[in-house]
């Protein structure tokens, strides 16, 4: 099980990154949150098996409706998630 957390910078706010990145989740079998933060960068919360979290990250930085939006994006270990169900918007 991967637990990760990934904070991207851009234009990530206000082009529907969140909504993209949910129907994105929607395909594979990942649990997580994704929500705006207050100085303009959106917070990815993701966990799942190991090649579905990598493979998910990859799709939404390189190929989704999105990708051109990121400028950067940082990604870091975390604890396993306790208590999230599904993947949601998180405010």
């Amino acid at each position: 099980m991967l637990s990760k957390k990934v904070i991207f910078e851009g234009r990530v706010q206000g082009v529907g990154f969140r909504y993209a990145t949910k129907q994105l989740a929607l395909g594979f079998d990942v649990i997580g949150t994704v929500k705006n933060l207050p100085e303009g960068t959106v917070e990815l919360i993701i966990q799942g098996e190991d090649d579905e979290v990598l493979e998910f990250i990859d799709e939404l930085v390189e190929e989704s409706s999105v990708a051109h939006h990121i400028k950067k994006h940082t990604i870091e270990d975390i604890p396993e998630l306790e208590g999230i169900k599904g993947f949601s918007i998180a405010s």
